[in-house]
């Protein structure tokens, strides 16, 4: 029998709080005493507090080139620091949504909760919009709006930093629209949806642009959502101030010969922009968001990165075949999270420590379901504790 007023005493809680999420979860399953401690929110707040979230895996889900219809497989690529080369085919998982009441697109991921809505073109109804937390099978059911369809871009804004859970877990999301005006030009509108009032209110901001959005490739960084565009900006979106703007790449894509592959992505608390072209890979950081500054983080040539990794034979011939956007690119960044790079060459996933230059295959695109290939949603994902009530699947003891 557990020592019931050890549980109740703050010992526990203060060495406890200090683990990383992945081992509280798996205590919670210890018994009931340890999954209710390891429940309280104020715990949790304490937790996140004294543990910063650091990158766990990556979502997957295709997308058909040439038509709307969604895909329904959604994989889970976790990152193991201990891999070998070749075992993280059998690390993906194709499980990890099957908690909900229904198949499901991936549309956002922040801090440890996930954004999806239901599929086209089953639903018969208005699409359903859920928020949940996969590594506690919790989630939460929205109301949503009639105008969403599988066109829609949302965003996902929550930030246990800014806005503490110990009381609820407060989370934003945003959609963002593409509109063509009188004049044949066309802008963006924004709808706001706040966990507080349980409703969506439309912004008055409007951004005007011609580029489209890089859909379900949101980035929220200190208060602020981002989406890479098509073109040679980032739209930008603050939550509470209501403002948008556009932030230029650090290059334009006519400087390059070839047709230059990037993703945006956060890390150390900051937005990073990874490009590769014929170059070479190259990541920044932004420094100001008003003036679109960007520092020079990391830099190789191609030839370098093959001369350190002879895995990548002749890369800077494969890369520069490129000079076209029909033709499909050698080398591409998908996603940037806490340092690492998840990097798509040819047919297999590479996971790219920016710091050590380091470079770790991760999966064949094969493990991750149908249509992987063009354009698929790449969401990073932290394990958290983060409470979703009320619906909940209980670990058995």
């Amino acid at each position: 029998m557990e020592n019931l007023e050890f549980l109740n005493s703050d010992i526990p809680s203060n060495i406890l709080c200090r683990l990383p999420s992945k081992t509280l979860l798996q205590f919670m399953c210890v018994s009931k005493g340890w999954y209710k401690l390891i429940s309280d929110r104020y715990f949790i707040q304490s937790q996140l507090q004294k543990q910063k979230p650091t990158v766990s895996g990556f979502i997957f889900q295709g997308k058909y080139q040439w038509c709307n219809e969604d895909i329904r497989t959604v994989s889970y690529m976790p990152v193991v620091e201990s891999q070998g080369e070749g075992d993280g085919d059998e690390k993906v998982q194709q499980k990890g949504f099957d908690f909900l009441p229904e198949d499901v697109v991936m549309l956002a991921s922040c801090n440890g909760i996930v954004c999806c809505r239901s599929c086209f073109p089953d639903q018969a109804q208005d699409p359903v919009v859920y928020v949940c937390n996969p590594s506690k099978k919790e989630w939460i059911k929205l109301q949503s709006t009639a105008a969403l369809d599988n066109l829609s871009t949302i965003g996902l804004a929550f930030d246990p930093t800014r806005d503490p859970i110990d009381i609820s877990t407060k989370f934003k999301l945003v959609r963002v629209r593409q509109l063509e005006t009188e004049e044949e030009y066309f802008c963006y509108t924004f709808e706001v949806y706040s966990f507080e009032t349980g409703a969506w209110t439309k912004s008055n901001e409007i951004c005007h642009c011609n580029n489209n959005l890089v859909k379900n490739n949101s980035v929220y960084v200190g208060g602020i959502l981002h989406w890479r565009k098509d073109g040679d900006k980032v739209l930008t979106y603050d939550v509470e101030k209501e403002q948008s703007w556009l932030i230029s790449v650090p290059i334009p894509a006519m400087e390059f010969e070839t047709i230059p592959q990037a993703c945006i992505g956060d890390s150390e608390g900051q937005m990073h922009y990874a490009m590769v072209s014929e170059k070479g890979l190259h990541i920044w950081f932004l420094e100001d968001f008003f003036e679109s500054k960007w520092t020079l983080k990391h830099s190789k040539s191609l030839q370098e990165i093959e001369e350190e990794h002879p895995r990548f034979y002749n890369l800077h011939q494969r890369v520069t075949e490129a000079v076209t956007y029909h033709m499909e690119p050698w080398m591409v960044p998908l996603a940037i999270k806490d340092g690492l790079l998840l990097l798509r060459v040819s047919t297999k996933l590479y996971l790219y420590e920016i710091e050590t230059c380091s470079v770790k295959q991760a999966c064949s695109l094969s493990k991750l379901g149908p249509h992987i290939m063009f354009c698929p949603v790449v969401l990073p994902y932290s394990m958290s504790l983060v409470p979703l009530n009320p619906h909940r699947k209980l670990p058995l003891y």
